[in-house]
């Protein structure tokens, strides 16, 4: 790696993060930056790229450790090739396509909830008696697609 890449100042201008940011993510092991003779930090230019992912990656929901682990798969000692970033693409498609698919069908079971107006305790997915969903985990169950007992078929 060449000891004359990019300050953290100039990488700070070029990807809009402050410096504490960006050293955050060194501690992450998303970026592996260089020292100079004096201990300063420089970076390579593909550093921009990396951590323009890691920004667009948590924008998406993705978590650090997530964003690390596909990271880990690009090369450090090269710039990503766009096979490189293609294989990140289609692992991170399939779990951006699968969250839509869940929010979309949550979208439409709120949209009939909410605007059902039936205040219909016994079809409501939102109703619980007896905390009965309890057994099914946490948060929402009946609206988040668990069907009540009562109704699966036996």
């Amino acid at each position: 790696m060449k000891k004359d890449g990019l300050t953290i100042g100039e990488i700070s201008a070029r990807t809009g993060l402050a410096p504490s940011a960006i050293r955050h993510y060194e501690a992450e092991s998303l970026v592996f930056p260089d020292r100079n003779a004096g201990g300063q930090r420089r970076y390579q230019r593909t550093d921009i790229r990396r951590l323009s992912f890691v920004m667009i990656a948590q924008g998406l929901g993705f978590t650090l450790a997530q964003i690390r682990a596909e990271l880990d798969h690009l090369p450090r000692d090269r710039a990503p090739t766009k096979a490189d970033w293609s294989r990140i693409s289609r692992r991170f498609g399939r779990v951006l396509d699968a969250r839509i698919a869940r929010m979309t069908a949550l979208r439409q079971r709120l949209d009939s909830c909410i605007g059902c107006g039936c205040l219909s305790l016994q079809s409501c997915a939102l109703y619980n008696p007896e905390d009965r969903a309890m057994h099914s985990g946490a948060g929402p169950r009946y609206l988040l697609g668990d069907r009540p007992p009562d109704d699966d078929p036996a």
